[in-house]
Parts: structure tokens; sequence; C-alpha cells
């Protein structure tokens, strides 16, 4: 099992009001005594944070206000003390234009970084190369008046996408690989990699998505829907030669592990995953397919999961998550997807850590999963951080509600995120009911509950010596199915009607 830590909401060591990586240090046992296996701690990089991380100005340096490159070594010894192994999020696909790379590419069309990035002539009439959207709203595409050309972002303006056609490119991100295995890390979570743009002229419009229908949620009005996207401004088949070339890194490397974010268009992101996988490859794609951002039915459920079994069965090239830093928490989405009331929630949380623990491949778990947090409710719009939220509030505030710092004791002040007056986002009210050190402590929680679990679950060959599971079975609200090894057979059954797991040896 994969911990998630976002590191701006994780733990304040020094009073500024943002988590840190020395924060982080501090909090460790909690994590192990869970039973966590590895944990992937999202961007921690230099970076002018418009993106929070996701916007690297340098790849191989840290941010001020996570600490140092000594604070990281300090991590990384201590997590390998306890016995966990140690991802970070590296961000392949663009990066910040406060970068040198970019700030030098910008001025001019003859510089050393000239091609570093995708530059293109306007059309005749001015207008931009391509139909191409941001996932952020308006165009994909920014004027530089120096150059008289645009440049590519598939996110903010401030995250132009480097140019993987360039092996000179692909070369600079082997060294940010490089850098971070010689110092210990254990594997990458690749960021968005169906995102990497490496296909030169002539860029081709993206075609009509004729499956969209305006939805009820408001990220799914947005026109970046409305195209398909895959093979012309995403999933472009240049791709794979960034893939090959970091496999090749980490195989240089002993015992390694890459992890890639990838999604395709409309029903086609298991198609993508294995590509990603085939061997000479990434290990292994982080699937969306659980994350929706309304939640899922329980047929919706056995839908996703149908189909990893029949791409991935007897395989560890997948990863599950039932939540993460970019959509909201499980616990309240799922509960309206299930259609239970507010008390049920806790025994909703506990089945579904139980069942995405129990599938193949590996699994993530978001901080404060273990706990059941619900999304922090009503932060005031003056306060909204997400650069999503901020673009589209108040019809959409953004993702900041997944975001907010974890809470350790109800006693203290900030919960105990930190002594300082402030805190980057609020401090949740309704999570200081299930502040993680009191929830550990304290018997039949679902920290309590689910940690119990991991400890019999490592004990399973059935689970840890295999990746095979047989085809779903079970009522309308169950998922069945059996986990298989050649020592041991383990049938698990969830119950969304009781809300209760059972697992058989047969």
């Amino acid at each position: 099992m994969i911990y998630q830590i976002y590191p701006r909401s994780f733990q304040d060591s020094n009073g500024d009001g943002i988590g840190d990586l020395l924060g982080i240090t501090s909090r460790l046992s909690y994590i192990a005594d869970l039973g966590v296996d590895a944990i992937w701690i999202s961007p921690f990089f230099a970076s002018p944070q418009k993106d929070f991380g996701y916007d690297v100005s340098d790849y191989c340096a840290i941010n001020p206000e996570y600490g140092t490159l000594d604070d990281f070594d300090e991590l990384i010894e201590h997590v390998h003390d306890l016995g966990m192994k140690l991802m970070i999020d590296i961000v392949p696909a663009h990066c910040s234009d406060q970068h040198r790379w970019f700030m030098e590419s910008r001025t001019s069309r003859n510089n050393d970084k000239a091609d570093w990035f995708h530059w293109v002539d306007p059309k005749p009439d001015g207008s931009a190369p391509t139909n191409w959207l941001s996932f952020f709203g308006g165009r994909a595409w920014s004027w530089e008046p120096r150059r008289q050309q645009y440049y590519l972002h598939n996110f903010l303006p401030s995250q132009p996408n480097l140019n993987h056609a360039n092996p000179a490119v692909r070369e600079a991100m082997m060294d940010v690989a490089r850098f971070w295995f010689d110092r210990g890390v254990d594997g990458f979570r690749l960021d968005a990699v169906h995102t990497i743009n490496g296909d030169n002229a002539p860029y081709r419009d993206n075609p009509p998505n004729p499956e969209f229908e305006v939805g009820p949620l408001p990220q799914d009005q947005q026109p970046f829907f409305r195209q398909l996207h895959d093979e012309a401004q995403l999933n472009q088949s240049s791709i794979q030669l960034f893939s090959r070339a970091i496999r090749e890194v980490a195989d240089s490397y002993d015992d390694r592990f890459l992890m890639g974010e990838c999604d395709g268009d409309n029903d086609n992101a298991i198609k993508v995953s294995s590509t990603f996988t085939m061997p000479g490859r990434l290990h292994a794609t982080y699937n969306f397919d659980l994350l929706k951002w309304a939640g899922l039915s329980v047929d919706a459920m056995k839908d996703a999961i149908s189909g990893a079994i029949a791409e991935f069965n007897d395989s560890g090239r997948l990863s599950f998550a039932f939540s993460n830093h970019d959509v909201p928490r499980s616990a309240t989405r799922q509960l309206a997807a299930l259609g239970l009331s507010p008390d049920q929630g806790d025994a909703m949380q506990l089945l579904l850590l139980k069942l995405e623990t129990c599938l193949i491949g590996s699994t993530c778990v978001y901080q404060g999963e273990e706990l059941g947090f619900e999304d922090a409710r009503d932060i005031p719009r003056e306060a909204i951080q997400d650069p999503w939220g901020i673009e589209f509030a108040p019809t959409f505030p953004g993702r900041d509600s997944c975001r907010t710092p974890m809470v350790w004791r109800q006693s203290e002040p900030n919960g105990g995120f930190s002594i300082g007056n402030q805190t980057w986002l609020p401090i949740s009210d309704q999570h200081m009911k299930r502040a993680a050190l009191d929830e550990a402590s304290r018997s039949g929680s679902i920290y309590d509950e689910f940690a119990a679990f991991l400890k019999w679950r490592k004990a399973q060959p059935a689970m840890m010596e295999s990746n095979r599971m047989s085809e779903l079975t079970g009522g309308p609200r169950q998922i069945m199915f059996d986990r298989e090894s050649d020592s041991q057979t383990i049938r698990c059954c969830f119950d969304f009607d009781t809300l209760t797991a059972s697992f058989e040896e047969i």
C-alpha cells in the first residue's frame, strides 16, 4: 500500500503555516504504524507555487518553504529505517515559466534552449496554431512577443510544455531521475505522463467529442471535454520514447518503481494504461477509474474493476485509488453516490479502504482517508488557493476542499498542524473530531480497524504473493471475487447494504 502525502498540508515544523519535509519526518511513525509499505510525496521542488509544486522551476532543488536537501536526506533515512520505501512526484510534461530552461528559450529563436518547448508560428490570421484547450480553462497556446510565436501549455500559461521531441530534453529529465535515485529514492509517481508532447508539426486540431454531455458538475461543463484529445493533443505515440528511457534509467538501479498518472478519452483509460506498461516501459499506471468526481454506484465500481481485471489480471501493472489531491474525498462523494446516510460514513469508508487494498496491483491511499476525512466545507472565496477554483469560483470552488491541513490533536491549536497564527488553507473544524493521533489511539476507529486489517493482509499469500483474482460475482449491492495464489485462495465479499467485508479461505 502506498500512502500519498500532500506536503503543504501534512505537518508544519516551523510555524509558517505550511507543511514541510521535517514535519513529514516527525510523523513517520504514525504512517508506519498504519502498515504502509511506501510513501508518495507530492512535489516539493523549487517552484513559484502557482500550481503548488506542479510548476517546477528547479527539479533538483527543494522549495525553501519545504526545507532543504539535508532535510530530505534525513527524511529518506528515517523512512528506510522504518522499513518503508519513498516515492516522489516528478512532473515530466511541463515545468514553470520561471525555470531557467524556459526563461532562456523564450528570449529568441536561436538560443541554446530555443527548441526545448513547443514554439509555433501563428496562423495567417494571427490566431493560435490549433484548437487545443487547457485543462484549467482557455486556450492551450499563449503568445510570446519576443519570438512572435505561440507556446504550448496543457495547464496554466505559467506551465509551458517541454518538447520531448528534442533528445536533449529527454536526457535532461533522465538526469533528474538519476539525481533522485542517487539520493536513495525508491520510485517515482510520474505526473500526467499522457500530457507529454513529443510530436512536432504539423499540429492537428482535436476533433469534437461525440459522447460529450453536459454533466452536473462544473468541470464536466468545460469546453475542454467537448473535444477528443488522444493522439493529437494528448497520448501521443512519441511519449513512449520517454517511458522507455526512464525505465532504462530505473533498471540501472536496484528495485526502483515507476508509476505513471495517465488517462484517455471517454472509456479509453485501460487501453492507455496498457500502452504505458508494455515491456520496457513503466511498471504501473495510476488508474482514474475509481476517482470519478461524482462518485460511483456499486455497478459502476464493478465495471471499473472488471475492466482492470480483463486487461491486467495476474499483473501488478495498475494502481487503484479512491481519493487524491485532485478530487473530492471519497468519504464525501461516495456517500452520496451510494445513497447512504451520514451516520453510515465510517463503515462505508472502512469498507472502501478494505476493497481497494484487496485489488490487484498497488493501492494509493490519500492522507486523511484512513481517518474518514470528508471534504472541507465552506472555504471562503477569498481563501481559495487552487488556480482551478480561482478561475471558476463561485460556480466551481476547485480542489482546496480535499487539501486542507491534517489535524493531529483536537486539544492543540490548529489541530497540531502548525503553531503559526495562520495556515495556508483554513483548518477544517469538521476534521477536528477525527484528529489523527487521537484516532490512532482510539480502539474501533477507522485507523485502528484498517491497521488491523493491513496486518492481517500482509500474512495472506493470496494477497502478497500474487496479482491474480477471479471475475466479479455477488448480488446487486455486493462486490465479490477470489484472490488467488499457488498456495491460497481467499473469497472476498464487500457488501454495500450491510457495509461489511468478509474473507473466507477456500
